[in-house]
């Protein structure tokens, strides 16, 4: 710049010295030919010196203010671009949508924020306040206003509020807003900017802590929370307990807090546990023990103890946490139920010895009354009536028969605790339990359908087996109706890992309204038949379960009776 100035006060020199000899020239020789010419020029040289000299001192002072108020509004510029610069970075750093509100002229404007956190593009964002108090939630926007244009009329500098905000895509989020007033030399309120912090994240937490909350308080498990034991030695302080501690054990928080568990745990019930516990404590390991407790009346309460070890954020064992449920009741409930289990043990025996020993001492005079019917039928009898006793009397006495030899079956059934299988073909069985009703197939002449194509064997017990199809068939032979030619069908399949076996009639059916309860019960009779025991239901229905199958029935007087008998396969 200086440079510059010297070449501009050299060329003024150089032009003014110039336009002196031409108008010194031009003077004397046109005007005054004889005048001295030499002393003109010296004094107009001498003027254009000076002059020189004067614009040149001018210049550089202009010049000195010019680089003294470029050099200030470069600073201010640069102060402004770092101060921009510092602004941009807090606004990213803390995530915020800033916004600046001209109290004036009612420009409403934001930056970034507005399209990164709420989603609305550069078009979309409208340039006044009624546009950002259109997206305040309806039960917030007139909160925010009364509280805003209070603050604006009352001159307060800072001004803070919570609400929720629209965003583009329709869903509400949780804003924190700071306010700061801007205002001019006369103390008017000329702006307004703003700090739109996103709290969704922490307004959610809240309300899941505030639930957490609930549920401790409202438990009725005693939650107590002790700090962190560092001292192997030690046992970790109470820090908090929950209402339920209380209404447990009888101590109060404030009688707590601070002190160790000693103060409400049985030491002599915790020596089972101790190694457990001191432990667990040392590896910082949930763990669980029930421990015999007293409380504050000094009264025992057993409880369930639930030790949880906490970590914070850097996994840092901070807390334990203890939950303890009160099971008294149950415990009192578990020392019945065992009593009631050794006592129904205890009459099961009893009854199991009474069924052998009645049915034993049933058996030998039963043999004998049978020799003597055998005998009896080897004398001639000629009076009718007699005949006709003696002829009841045994059918009764081989209806007795049959009856205790299917309690024994039963008896075997139910003292049995592993049964003996093996894989047998379902087609000979069933010929084995025609075979013993022949006789009554020959009377009733049924129409026997089979088909055992889809599961032909099957893993099981082959006498109990044979024992289920002969009742099953032996009740379709025997209540089959009058009026109609009987019908049996039989068929097998496998699904999944079941074999199903389907025992079919057209009998004369049962009332499952009335009898369904009651179909498979032990002396349950639903026919006048005189030679109905009550048992084969109960025999079969105890035969099947006891190789782990089930058996289930749908019957219809009138229509028929129709058996689904379900076992696993192995």
């Amino acid at each position: 710049m200086k440079n510059k100035s010297n070449n501009i006060i050299l060329t003024y020199f150089l032009v003014s010295t110039l336009l002196v000899f031409l108008s010194q020239y031009i003077y004397l020789n046109y005007y005054e030919p004889n005048h001295n010419w030499k002393l003109n020029s010296l004094i107009l040289i001498s003027f254009a010196l000076i002059s020189s000299l004067l614009l040149k001192y001018l210049l550089e002072k202009n010049i000195k203010n010019y680089n003294s108020n470029l050099n200030q509004l470069i600073h201010t510029n640069d102060e402004l671009y770092k101060s921009n610069e510092r602004f941009d970075i807090v606004a990213k750093a803390t995530s915020d949508t800033i916004w600046d509100w001209n109290v004036k002229t009612g420009e409403f404007t934001f930056n970034k924020g507005i399209q990164g956190i709420f989603g609305y593009k550069k078009e979309e964002v409208g340039d006044t306040i009624d546009w950002w108090f259109s997206k305040i939630h309806h039960e917030d926007s007139l909160k925010v206003s009364v509280n805003v244009h209070s603050y604006v009329e009352q001159k307060i500098e800072k001004w803070d509020d919570n609400y929720r905000f629209l965003c583009a895509d329709g869903t509400y989020k949780y804003i924190f807003d700071r306010g700061f007033l801007v205002t001019d030399s006369e103390g008017n309120v000329t702006r307004i900017i703003g700090a739109m912090q996103d709290i969704t994240k922490l307004k959610k937490e809240e309300e899941r802590l505030k639930l957490l909350e609930t549920v401790i308080t409202q438990t009725k498990d005693a939650v107590i929370i002790t700090e962190a034991n560092e001292n192997s030695r030690g046992i970790p302080r109470i820090l908090y307990v929950n209402p339920a501690f209380t209404r447990i054990t009888g101590y109060k928080s404030k009688e707590v807090i601070g002190k160790t568990p000693n103060v409400f745990m049985n030491k002599n019930s915790l020596k089972n546990d101790f190694r457990k516990v001191s432990q667990a404590l040392k590896k910082k390991e949930e763990f669980n023990f029930e421990s015999l407790n007293i409380n504050k009346n000094k009264d025992e309460y057993w409880a369930n103890i639930t030790m949880i070890p906490i970590t914070n954020k850097d996994e840092e064992h901070s807390h334990w946490i203890s939950i303890q449920r009160d099971i008294s009741d149950e415990k009192q409930r578990e020392k019945e139920r065992e009593q009631l289990i050794s006592e129904l043990t205890q009459n099961n025996k009893d009854l199991k010895q009474f069924s052998y020993i009645t049915s034993h001492n049933l058996r030998a005079p039963l043999s004998n009354l049978t020799g003597l019917l055998n005998l009896i039928e080897d004398i001639p009898i000629e009076n009718d009536e007699l005949k006709e006793i003696i002829n009841g009397f045994s059918k009764s006495t081989a209806l007795l028969n049959e009856t205790i030899n299917d309690l024994v079956k039963v008896i075997i059934i139910k003292d049995s605790h592993s049964i003996e299988k093996e894989e047998i073909i379902i087609k000979d069985v069933f010929e084995n339990v025609f075979n013993q009703l022949s006789f009554l197939i020959s009377i009733k002449k049924p129409i026997i359908k089979m088909n055992f194509e889809k599961a032909e064997t099957l893993t099981i017990n082959k006498s109990y087996f044979e024992s289920i199809l002969l009742n099953l068939m032996t009740n379709s032979l025997k209540y089959s109706d009058d009026n109609r030619k009987l019908k049996i069908s039989i068929s097998s399949k496998i699904i999944g890992g079941n074999t199903i076996i389907h025992f079919k009639d057209n009998g004369i059916g049962i009332d499952l309204v009335r009898n369904k309860d009651k179909i498979f019960g032990l002396y349950q009779r639903f026919h006048d038949y005189a030679d109905s025991k009550g048992l084969g239901l109960y025999l079969v229905k105890s035969q099947v379960e006891s190789m782990n199958g089930s058996i289930s029935v749908e019957s219809e007087v009138g229509v028929g009776t129709s058996f689904k008998i379900i076992f696993k396969n192995i």
